[in-house]
């Protein structure tokens, strides 16, 4: 049984970063932007071979590591204050741009090259690998046992979530492209509680780091 208060932490957390630009979300973005919904989505079923790949990766890693290492969580958790600032960092710098900024073309391409595109995207991307390693121990209590299992339950929950937020904007971003296109102050306002957020998320980590 998982503590309640901490799912209900994770869940704010995972959402957040749900909503993180990266290279999976663009490369979702923009085929559907040029290409039509389903060639979004056909692209977002390839990406979620690389969320499967890096979630069991991490939760046979993280199993490993809390039975090797005596101070596993603080270590991580350090990792995971670094990772957490850069992202915020990268939401709020002079510059920053929203992933429905979109405006490049990509060329036409059938279905199953969409697919293998979108696993390619997913499985170079070093980023989910470092949110799933240091993201899910913060939320897996040793004392409980069943690292392993914690580890699949809390790493099954932000697929979930990724995958959601992605659909949504295959199925959505072109008409949320065009809204806001005429509210940049929305795309701004966005970026900036977002940064906000994870910053504070990464001087919470920090701190459990340094306890």
């Amino acid at each position: 049984m998982h503590d309640l208060n901490s799912l209900y932490a994770f869940l704010v957390v995972g959402g957040l970063l749900s909503i993180t630009p990266g290279p999976n979300m663009i490369y979702v973005i923009s085929r559907s932007i040029t290409q039509g919904r389903r060639a979004g989505l056909t692209s977002l079923g390839g990406v979620v071979v690389g969320y499967l790949f890096y979630m069991f990766g991490a939760a046979f890693g993280i199993t490993a590591f809390f039975k090797t290492q005596p101070h596993a969580a603080q270590i991580l958790s350090a990792c995971g204050a670094v990772y957490m600032g850069w992202l915020g960092w990268n939401a709020i710098r002079p510059g920053g741009r929203s992933p429905l900024e979109i405006r490049e073309q990509l060329p036409q391409e059938p279905a199953v090259k969409l697919f293998a595109m979108g696993a390619t995207t997913s499985l170079l991307n070093p980023k989910l690998a470092l949110i799933f390693l240091t993201l899910l121990p913060q939320f897996i209590d040793e004392s409980k046992g069943q690292v392993l299992q914690q580890s699949l339950f809390y790493g099954g929950l932000l697929i979930a979530m990724f995958a959601g937020v992605n659909a949504g904007m295959a199925i959505f971003s072109g008409s949320m492209a065009t809204f806001l296109a005429r509210k940049p102050t929305w795309l701004l306002a966005q970026r900036l509680l977002m940064g906000i957020t994870l910053l504070a998320l990464s001087a919470e980590m920090a701190i459990q780091a340094l306890g």
